[in-house]
């Protein structure tokens, strides 16, 4: 049977939590108006019902800057178990800031989830570790829940497996 109101889905997008966790930011190297690079320093944390972790080097994000002012992120990034597993993690995604919350970044201010209209991002992650195999296998998202730049900066996520 015709549905004459317009195309709807044929399937759903569930989510499942995986983890949060916190990447401390080195500041910011600006290479041209289009791109900036931004290490991610060891340390912060990695924690979820069934992996704990922190970061460790090396890893950063190339961020393209876009005409439009949006941010696509390229960030790659290595995590180390606290049961001394590596987890290659990499992602691609989108920020889409307000002047002022562009302003307020840039001024060192602790930016929440409510603050910027768009920043999410879609992590793959490689591992040999059979505990961990299960992440080879899935899509995750993530969005961000902090942000902060400066001496101290860092950027916290929520991770969820889409299925």
């Amino acid at each position: 049977m015709e549905n004459h109101s317009g195309p709807a889905p044929s399937t759903q997008i569930t989510t499942e939590y995986v983890m949060t966790y916190v990447a401390p930011l080195g500041p910011p190297m600006v290479i041209d108006d289009g791109m900036m690079v931004v290490n991610v320093r060891p340390g912060g944390w990695v924690k979820g019902p069934n992996i704990s972790g922190k970061f460790i080097s090396p890893g950063a994000d190339w961020l393209r800057i876009m005409p439009s002012g949006v941010f696509r992120l390229d960030v790659r990034g290595l995590i180390q178990t606290d049961d001394d597993a590596y987890i290659y993690i990499s992602y691609n995604g989108i920020i889409k800031n307000s002047e002022e919350s562009t302003e307020r970044l840039n001024n060192g201010e602790l930016l929440t989830e409510n603050d910027v209209p768009y920043f999410v991002a879609a992590p793959t992650f490689q591992t040999s570790s059979e505990k961990y195999a299960w992440l080879n296998e899935v899509q995750t998202i993530n969005k961000m829940v902090e942000i902060q730049f400066g001496e101290e900066g860092y950027v916290k996520y929520d991770l969820f497996i889409v299925r």
